[in-house]
């Protein structure tokens, strides 16, 4: 991590971090530009490359940061002893909740890094990629899966949610709504509508 960037004000640290998630987060790699997050941030291109040196410097430093922030939560809202599916799909939500209200497009950030295509990029955030890869494996692994026919259907229905998730979060910034509270009460709806018509299957 650069300690030089941790010597600023809080408050600055993350308006250039929030600034480069949503600029990256909005373009990817390749077309995100420095321009645009200096002014978001409001702060001189210079101030910008004095800390990351480069733009896949920047790339690198908030994919670090945010797979730590985003290990950091998720390991404090999950109860380890919990095997429950769907509580532990809430306890997700939860943490992310916490972590929208600092960085509204973290989230956002890491799941456009899941299709980045520029070899400068992926190099630069390959082994932080793997790190965050295998938490959520973790995570996976820790849920009873019992409840469903088959693994196959429990990944099914966990993707259905993470992209039912995922496009919500993104209907928000299109509409320029976004509210991480009321967004997360809106995907605590659809884990628990599939909940209940999981359970009521099982009946």
């Amino acid at each position: 991590m650069n300690e030089k960037f941790f010597d600023l004000k809080k408050e600055k640290q993350d308006r250039m971090i929030n600034a480069a998630l949503k600029i990256f987060a909005q373009f990817g790699y390749r077309f995100a530009s420095t321009d645009d997050m200096v002014k978001e941030a409001g702060i001189s291109k210079g101030l910008l490359f004095h800390y990351f040196g480069s733009k896949v410097g920047l790339y690198a430093f908030v994919y670090d940061y945010s797979v730590r922030y985003m290990t950091m939560e998720l390991k404090a809202a999950i109860d380890s002893k919990t095997t429950d599916f769907f509580k532990i799909m809430k306890q997700m939500e939860g943490a992310k909740l916490q972590i929208l209200k600092n960085y509204p497009y973290m989230q956002s950030f890491l799941d456009k890094c899941e299709t980045e295509n520029v070899s400068e990029a992926l190099l630069a955030i390959e082994e932080k990629r793997q790190s965050y890869n295998a938490l959520y494996q973790l995570i996976y692994e820790q849920m009873d899966l019992s409840i469903f026919p088959d693994e196959t259907t429990a990944a099914q229905i966990c993707n259905m949610l993470k992209y039912t998730i995922r496009d919500n979060m993104q209907d928000h910034f299109s509409n320029n709504s976004f509210n991480a509270e009321m967004l997360y009460e809106e995907n605590m709806a659809y884990i628990s509508l599939m909940e209940s018509l999981v359970v009521q299957k099982n009946l």
